[in-house]
This record gives structure tokens, C-alpha cells and sequence, in this order.
């Protein structure tokens, strides 16, 4: 699924940077540019737009006063190089606020917030991670568990791959635990599809035997009674 952006800003640099930024993500592609408020309202009444960049100091009408302005919101990330805005940003529900000059790491988080939400048309759910250079794809349904490794977390895959990304398993937790992912450790992360048998204090995942935190102890119990109650004989 691909999803169709606009950059609305009057600095032909900025626009140059996102455009930089978003050939790297396969998965969004710019559809069109715009220097100020009326060019974007041309723009979201030609094309289908899913997601905004929108400066917020631009000529005649803000960013804020443009998206305020909108019946039908895309799904907005402000960029802009003034931080007095932030709370009027968030109010209108913006995906997120950059500040300029935005780093592609800082703007890859941000997406990453949306990429991590779409879904292909047959309703599966995957997410995008930066890996050895690459944003890869990663299809929740493959994911056996996540472990901590220092600054990164690997990925286990169902085909004996590792995928490696430089985040916490934290950072991740955020986005899976409501997907069929539980947290038993501060290290690891299950998908619970793929539980293959329940100890006093470990889960067997695959082949691989995970123990099971103190501080995870009620979720473990919580699962442990729900496994239990469909699998037992």
C-alpha cells in the first residue's frame, strides 16, 4: 500500500530535504509541492492525499490556520523551524512537529508512526524497520519474538531470519502489545501465536525458551490462565 504525501512549504530547501528524506521509503511517495496555503488547498482537491508535510510560517494563512481550516484532515506532520507552535499543532492532532533542519532518523521515527498503522488490502499488519541501511518490511504475522541486544533489538523471525534495528524493545512494545504481543521480560517480547508450551516462570516460543521478568509477572499470569483455558484437556 503506498501512501500519497504533499510538502506544503516556501522554502525550496525544505522541500528539496523531504523529498531527499521520503525517496529512501518506498512505501510513501510525493504526489505534490506546494508554497502556501492556497496551493495546498488546489493540491487536496485534485488528488488523493493521505499524508501532509506542512510548514507552519508560510504567506497570508499559517499552517495551523490551513489545517484548521480543513473539514476532511490528512494525517499531518508540521515542519517548521520556530518551537512556539507545538501545542497548537498537537491540539489539531498532528501526527507529530519537526524541527528544522529535520535529520532523516528524526523524520523516519515520525513516519515510522504511520507506516507502522497502514495495512496491505489483504489486512495484514507489518511494520517498517531501518536495518543494515534498508527500511525493511516486516509482516507482524512472522515475527516469533524481540529481544534486547544492547542499543538494537533483534528480530526473530518464522524463517530463522534476525532482522537487527537500533531501537528498544520499548520503543516497540508502544506499537504491538494491543496486536498479539505480550511483554515477559524487560528483554523480550512474544507473539503469542507461536507460544508453544507454558512453564512456572519461562514460555517456550519456537524452540526458544524465554524466562520470564519479576516485573512482568502479572501479564505472564494473565496469559498463562488464557493459554491454559483454551489449550487444557
Amino acid at each position: 500500500m503506498i501512501i500519497n504525501c504533499v510538502i506544503i512549504d516556501d522554502e525550496p530547501l525544505a522541500v528539496k530535504l523531504l523529498e531527499n528524506h521520503i525517496s529512501k521509503i518506498e512505501e510513501i511517495k510525493v504526489v505534490g509541492t506546494g508554497k502556501n496555503a492556497l496551493e495546498a488547498y488546489r493540491i487536496l482537491q485534485d488528488r488523493q492525499v493521505d499524508l501532509l508535510f506542512l510548514d507552519i510560517r508560510m504567506p497570508d494563512l499559517s499552517g495551523i490556520e490551513f489545517l484548521r481550516s480543513l473539514n476532511h484532515k490528512p494525517k499531518t506532520i508540521f515542519t517548521t523551524a520556530y518551537r512556539d507552535y507545538a501545542i497548537e499543532g498537537f491540539e489539531l492532532e498532528a501526527v507529530d512537529y519537526l524541527l528544522k533542519p529535520i535529520t532523516f532518523d528524526r523524520f523516519f521515527k515520525s513516519v515510522q508512526r504511520i507506516l507502522t498503522t497502514v495495512t496491505k488490502d489483504t489486512g495484514e499488519e507489518f511494520l517498517i524497520l531501518k536495518s543494515e541501511g534498508f527500511n525493511r518490511k516486516i509482516l507482524l504475522r512472522d515475527i516469533l519474538y524481540i529481544e534486547s541486544s544492547g542499543n538494537d533489538i533483534k528480530v526473530y523471525l518464522i524463517n530463522d531470519c534476525i532482522t537487527v534495528s537500533k531501537m528498544t524493545v520499548s520503543e516497540l512494545a508502544a506499537q504491538l502489545l494491543q496486536k498479539g504481543f505480550i511483554r515477559i521480560h524487560r528483554s523480550f517480547m512474544i507473539n503469542t501465536s507461536y507460544v508453544a508450551a507454558i512453564g512456572s516462570q519461562e514460555i517456550l516460543v519456537g524452540k526458544k525458551e524465554i524466562p520470564v521478568g519479576r516485573s512482568y509477572k502479572n501479564e505472564f499470569d494473565a496469559f498463562k490462565k488464557v493459554f491454559l483455558g483454551k489449550h487444557s484437556f
